[in-house]
């Protein structure tokens, strides 16, 4: 790989410079141990070197020339003591003192991160000749691959309580003076509900679950165009069920009050100026809908890159979600882990909240006279724990009950951040929508 006209860029000094640094002052292994790995290093005996020093370290041992030169022989990194004792005298003669260790390993680190993105760049170009999958996958891949590295070189270091309590007083000041959405979290847009949950923080996986059929799809409608018409910011749904028309019609149906089933054969009379007022609304809105019927988190994650002034992310549902890779125990129930885990993780990477609808197992569907449980959630026992707030619907086992028969329990059965409780809300199903009501039971 490596030739006259193309070498892979590193430094021989700084790498020998650093391994050095740690030899005469093995306290600075600590600080340097905050930057590189020793997968940074390009030489291979340098990060075995490192490796060892690494493996003394956490296990409380003093790094020094005599128990390496011995580790390094029986390691097979050097043929003989000979070998080993002079390359270690090496690295200690090329560098004059520790000072500078963390500025070698900042080198050895940025260095690593070119050869990263070269070798990235090449499987790029390889996936785009061999053509062997689709222009968008090859797209997603190569944006995926770059993210990595870039992911790779944030390193975060502990936070002084001092400074945290400075934006906790901070934020509690701005709530104070009047309430501040950035503070509070994204509010759901049904006061109600707020009263518990809070809004929607930022980082937040929130998991919608109900039996099919209750209005997990439409509450999620709601909540995402509430959130985008009260915050102008960008909201983002994945429809990986049914197609971006159809979800747009109860958006519609729900923003106009105008039956569905006029929206659906066109049999409308004297609601098309509240249909005309209702899109003129939705159209000043940034919301976006990805009806793609099978997506990886790899792909979505590609497209939220690209969105500007994100607030919120919405995807229905999660048992549809494509696997990045298929596992060799053939475990679904593993993958879906896999995803709500991923999910977890995009929704503290874009530092927004991500509201995810899910299905319940069918034991929910044969006792309607109870509400639905968080060991209820089908395919997996880490979408409980992935989750910061786990909301359930449900109406069927108010029976029929005439009075109560517009009346859903939407219930927060987990909310790492606030308390849990049941609001009952109204469901006008021939409009998609869900109002609050004054009550609210425990």
């Amino acid at each position: 790989m490596d030739s006259p006209q193309k070498r892979l860029p590193y430094s021989l000094d700084a790498e020998q410079s650093v391994l050095g640094s740690i030899l005469i002052d093995p306290e600075c292994f600590d600080d340097v141990a905050q930057i590189i790995r020793q997968d940074d290093f390009y030489l291979e005996a340098h990060g075995e070197i490192f490796a060892l020093m690494q493996q003394y370290n956490l296990q409380s041992k003093s790094i020094d020339v005599i128990t390496l030169i011995n580790s390094l022989v029986s390691n097979q990194v050097y043929e003989d003591e000979a070998a080993a004792r002079s390359y270690i005298k090496l690295l200690v003669d090329v560098v004059p003192g520790s000072a500078n260790a963390k500025d070698y390993a900042e080198i050895v680190r940025d260095k690593a991160t070119l050869r990263r993105l070269i070798l990235a760049t090449e499987e790029i170009q390889k996936d785009a000749y061999s053509e062997g999958e689709s222009v968008s996958k090859i797209v997603d891949l190569a944006e995926q691959r770059i993210f990595e590295i870039a992911e790779k070189n944030v390193r975060r270091d502990f936070a002084h309580i001092r400074d945290v309590i400075m934006q906790t007083y901070e934020r509690l000041d701005k709530l104070q003076k009047g309430g501040n959405e950035d503070a509070m979290g994204v509010s759901t847009g049904f006061s109600d509900l707020d009263g518990y949950v809070g809004g929607f923080g930022k980082g937040n996986l929130v998991i919608v679950g109900a039996r099919p059929g209750v209005g997990k799809t439409s509450f999620c409608l709601n909540l995402g165009t509430n959130i985008a018409k009260k915050t102008k910011k960008a909201v983002c749904f994945f429809s990986l069920e049914m197609s971006n028309e159809e979800l747009v019609s109860r958006i519609i149906s729900s923003e106009a009050l105008v039956h569905s089933e006029k929206l659906r054969n066109g049999k409308l009379e004297g609601e098309w100026e509240k249909i005309a007022n209702a899109c003129s609304e939705l159209s000043e809105t940034d919301i976006y809908i990805d009806d793609t019927s099978t997506i990886s988190l790899t792909a979505m994650k590609a497209k939220l890159r690209r969105v500007k002034n994100l607030g919120l992310v919405v995807v229905d549902y999660l048992q549809l979600m494509e696997s990045e890779t298929k596992r060799k125990d053939g475990s679904r129930v593993n993958e879906i882990g896999d995803i709500s885990r991923g999910l977890k993780l995009l929704a503290k990477e874009l530092n927004v909240p991500v509201i995810v609808c899910s299905q319940l197992s069918r034991s929910t569907e044969k006792e309607k006279e109870r509400k639905p449980m968080l060991s209820d959630l089908r395919d997996s026992g880490s979408i409980e724990q992935d989750a910061d707030m786990v909301i359930f619907l449900s109406r069927d086992y108010y029976g029929n009950d005439p009075e109560k028969a517009n009346l859903v329990d939407v219930t927060v059965a987990k909310n790492r951040h606030g308390s849990s409780g049941t609001v009952q809300m109204s469901w006008l199903g021939q409009y998609y929508k869900f109002s609050t009501l004054s009550n609210i039971t425990e």
